[in-house]
């Protein structure tokens, strides 16, 4: 019996139940119908017992069929189970990493270590799913993702592991002709008037539900401020484009200004204590890395273009 494969003998007897009979069987197969009809009494020579009931007109299992159906299933399903186990300690070359995502964030953090990850594992293949971070948490919860960025951790589900940056922070991002262009970074520290004048002005931000806006929401309920809001975004590059034209103020982190020189806008830095950000990546708890993958995590906090002093 272990000398035939269980899945051929599965495919045959399949199309055997599915036409009723060995001539239409055969004919479906593309093998001949001696060939099909010797291949079934070979079985019942192994097992010891018929496995189809030849008095019935279509051809159908005996009780000692079904058995030995359910055992062939048993066998496929288990096989399916040991391949997808072992993928976890075997280097493949056509090895497939899930990796969600939000598109803002992707357009920064993607390309600090993706890069070089895929020159190191060119035979990988990278599947980005781009979506919020709630359904890319839930995504990873049912294993459909073997990992997902996001920022800021606190609220994540104790079912999952987390590898982050640690916290850097946020500008101000202020257009000329604003009354609070020429504020004084150092006055902010103190949480003083100065920062409820910042919060009382007219802003662009990002919707309910984002990190930046969490933080946010809490400090106009700590200074009892109704904000003046211009207009929401999902992006928080739309934000950040809007506020250096005029339209209203907005929270932007330090990493998405590296590379820029103000013009005709400034970034004011915010303290840490009021706003901050911490990207993370994040795995199910009963995830059993790979060594590849296990090199990615140390690739994405440890990335070759990333500096503290560019975050700044």
């Amino acid at each position: 019996m272990a000398a035939i494969d269980s899945s051929h003998i599965l495919h045959y007897l399949d199309s055997i139940l599915k036409h009723g009979s060995y001539t239409k069987a055969a004919r479906d197969l593309y093998v001949s119908q001696p060939y099909l009809t010797q291949l079934v009494k070979r079985i019942e020579q192994e097992i010891g017992t018929e496995i189809l009931n030849r008095q019935t007109s279509p051809l159908q299992l005996t009780e000692a069929g079904k058995l030995y159906y359910q055992y062939l299933m048993s066998l496929e399903m288990a096989q399916e189970q040991f391949h997808k186990k072992i993928a976890h300690y075997s280097v493949q070359d056509t090895q497939t990493i899930k990796l969600g995502i939000l598109s803002s964030l992707g357009s920064y953090l993607l390309p600090l270590f993706l890069p070089g990850f895929l020159k190191k594992y060119p035979s990988i293949k990278i599947e980005i799913q781009e979506d919020y971070s709630e359904a890319n948490e839930i995504r990873a919860l049912n294993h459909e993702l073997d990992f997902f960025i996001g920022q800021n951790p606190e609220t994540l589900s104790p079912n999952l592991d987390v590898v982050s940056w640690g916290p850097h922070g946020y500008y101000a991002v202020i257009a000329e002709g604003s009354p609070l262009y020429d504020l004084d970074p150092q006055t902010l520290e103190k949480v003083g008037t100065n920062l409820k004048l910042l919060l009382q002005e007219p802003l662009v931000l990002t919707k309910k539900g984002s990190s930046i806006r969490r933080q946010l929401d809490h400090l106009f309920q700590k200074f009892k401020i109704k904000p003046n809001l211009i207009l929401e975004s999902t992006n928080i590059f739309t934000t950040l484009e809007l506020a250096k034209k005029g339209v209203g103020i907005a929270f932007v982190p330090y990493s998405i200004c590296t590379s820029e020189v103000p013009q005709g806008y400034r970034l004011l830095p915010l303290p840490l204590e009021l706003l901050s950000i911490d990207y993370f990546i994040a795995y199910p708890k009963n995830k059993a890395l790979s060594p590849i993958e296990k090199d990615l995590l140390h690739l994405f906090i440890t990335p070759t273009e990333r500096a503290d002093g560019d975050l700044r």
